[in-house]
C-alpha cells in the first residue's frame, strides 16, 4: 500500500504566518502526527502533497522518508491527488490522508485499507447529528454507495443524510489515474473534488465499500484555533484514559497534559496542571506535585516531586527529594536520596547519594560527592564572562550558608566552609576554611535622615 498525504491548504482561519499543516497539537505539528501514524503502517512508499508554506513544511520534516509533491495552485482535493500521480506505482492501492487530521488510529486504517483490498474503493465514513459541511454518503436501495454530495452541491433531501464523508479512501492504483482525469470543476465550488471518484467507481463496475472508526474525533480536522484547542483535548483526554489504564493516579484526569511521551511504573501519582513533554519516564512510586513540568527527564522509584518544579534534560535518582519551585537544568544528575529544595536550581552537575541543597543555591557545573550539605545562598560562580569553569566539591562536605566558589575550585573530602566565604583557591580536606570581613561597629555612625521638599 501507498500513502497521500493532502497537506497544501493555507488555513486562512488560523490566522497565524505558520503553515495550518504546521500548527501544533501536543507540540508536535499536525503533519507530524499524520506522518507517524502513515509510518506505522509500514507503506511501500509515502507522499506529501504540499503547497501553501512550500519549503516551510518540507524544512520542518528533514529526516523523514517521503516523496514531496508541489500544489502550486489549490483547485481542490483531485487536483491535489494529481500531483502526486507521477510518484505512485499503480500496482499498488492508494490511502488517501490529510495533513489536518491528526487523531486518526493505526488500526483504524488497517481496517480500511483490508476492506479495500486490491480492488476496491473504501471509504471512512461516519455519522453525525448535524452533518452540516461534509459531504454526504448517498447509497441506492440495496444499501450500496453510488456518490458522494458535497454539502454546497447537496439536494435538501440529500443534506439530510447524516452518514458524511471524511474524504480517507483506499482507492485501487490501477484505476486512479484513469478517475482523476475524468474530474470536472463544474461545482459550485470550481473545484475538482476527489470524492467524484466514488461516481466512477460505480460506473466501472468497481465495489465502493465503508468502514467506520471506534470514534468520531479520530476524523476530525482542523480549520482553526478553536477546533485545534478541541482538538488538543480531546487528545489529552485519551493520554490521561491510558494512563489511567496503567494504573497512575491521576487526580484530575482534565488537567494533565501529555506533549510526547509519558512512562510511568506503578504506583505512579500525579497531581493537577502537571506538563510532560519530550519523553518522560517515572518510576515505580513516583509522585508528582502540582502544577510541575518535566521535559525529557528520568526520575527513579521512590521520589518525590513537590509542586511547581521545573525539570529538563535531567536524570533523578531513586527515593530523592525535590521542590518545591525547584529547577533541574540540562545535564543535571542527582543520585539516590539526593535532596533539591526550594528555590534551588541545578544545572549540568552531578551530585552523589545522601547530599542536600535545600534552599536559594545555584548548583552550576558542579561535581558533588556523597553527604554533601549546601547551605542556602550558596552560588557555584562558573562563568567569567566568556567560559565556564567547574566546582568539585568532595564527599562530607559542609558549606556554609551565603557562599560563593569561584570555580574552578575544589573543597577537599570532610572540609567545612565557614558562612559568608568567597572562596577563590582549592579547600583543603578535613579543615575549616572561611574568608569573612571582620565585624565592626561605627559607634558615631547616623542613618541618613531623607530632607524635606
Amino acid at each position: 500500500m501507498q500513502i497521500v498525504i493532502l497537506a497544501a491548504g493555507q488555513g486562512k482561519r488560523m490566522r497565524s504566518v505558520l503553515p495550518k499543516v504546521l500548527q501544533p497539537l501536543s507540540d508536535r505539528p499536525l503533519l507530524g502526527h499524520v506522518l507517524r501514524t502513515a509510518a506505522s503502517l509500514t507503506p511501500s512508499h509515502t507522499c506529501v502533497v504540499y503547497g501553501h508554506g512550500g519549503e516551510a513544511v518540507r524544512a520542518a520534516f528533514p529526516d523523514e522518508a517521503v516523496g514531496w509533491a508541489l500544489q502550486a495552485e489549490q483547485l481542490g482535493t483531485g487536483h491535489a491527488v494529481m500531483q502526486a500521480l507521477p510518484l505512485l506505482n499503480r500496482e499498488e492501492p492508494v490511502l488517501i490522508l490529510y495533513g489536518d487530521v491528526p487523531l486518526l488510529r493505526a488500526d483504524t486504517l488497517r481496517k480500511l485499507a483490508d476492506a479495500a483490498g486490491g480492488d476496491k474503493l473504501a471509504i471512512l465514513t461516519v455519522q453525525l447529528d448535524d452533518p452540516t459541511g461534509y459531504g454526504r454518503i448517498v447509497r441506492d436501495g440495496a444499501g450500496h454507495i453510488v456518490r458522494i454530495v458535497e454539502q454546497k452541491d447537496a439536494s435538501e433531501a440529500e443534506r439530510a443524510i447524516r452518514e458524511v464523508n471524511t474524504g480517507i479512501m483506499v482507492v485501487p492504483g490501477g484505476k486512479l489515474a484513469g478517475w482523476l482525469d475524468q474530474l470536472s470543476n463544474d461545482n459550485a465550488q470550481r473545484e475538482y473534488y476527489l470524492t467524484d471518484v466514488v461516481a466512477a467507481a460505480v460506473r466501472d463496475g468497481v465495489p465502493v465499500v465503508s468502514t467506520q472508526p471506534a470514534r468520531v474525533s479520530e476524523t476530525l480536522g482542523v480549520n482553526d484555533k478553536a477546533q485545534l484547542a478541541e482538538l488538543e483535548r480531546i487528545h489529552q483526554r485519551e493520554n490521561a484514559d491510558r494512563l489511567l489504564a496503567e494504573g497512575v493516579t491521576l487526580r484530575d484526569p482534565a488537567r494533565v497534559d501529555v506533549r510526547g511521551e509519558l512512562v510511568c511504573g506503578r504506583d505512579v501519582e500525579i497531581d493537577v496542571g502537571c506538563i510532560f513533554e519530550g519523553r518522560v519516564e517515572l518510576g515505580d512510586g513516583v509522585k508528582v506535585g502540582a502544577h510541575s513540568v518535566l521535559r525529557n527527564v528520568t526520575v527513579a522509584a521512590g521520589t518525590r516531586i513537590a509542586p511547581f518544579c521545573h525539570f529538563e534534560d535531567a536524570e533523578v535518582g531513586a527515593d530523592c527529594q525535590l521542590g518545591p519551585y525547584a529547577r533541574l537544568r540540562p545535564g543535571a544528575k542527582l543520585a539516590e536520596d539526593v535532596h533539591i529544595g526550594n528555590f534551588v536550581e541545578v544545572k549540568n552537575s552531578t551530585i552523589a547519594a545522601h547530599s542536600k541543597a535545600n534552599h536559594l543555591a545555584y548548583v552550576g557545573d558542579a561535581t558533588v560527592g556523597s553527604r554533601v550539605n549546601i547551605g542556602a545562598g550558596t552560588i557555584c560562580c562558573n562563568y567569567d564572562g566568556a567560559n565556564k569553569f567547574r566546582t568539585v566539591i568532595e564527599d562530607d562536605v559542609f558549606i556554609g550558608s551565603d557562599t560563593q566558589l569561584v570555580a574552578p575550585v575544589t573543597v577537599g573530602r570532610g572540609a567545612t566552609l565557614g558562612a559568608g566565604t568567597t572562596l577563590t583557591q582549592d579547600a583543603p580536606a578535613g579543615q575549616l576554611t572561611i574568608s569573612r570581613v571582620r565585624q565592626t561597629t561605627i559607634e558615631s555612625w547616623t542613618r541618613p535622615v531623607k530632607q524635606k521638599k
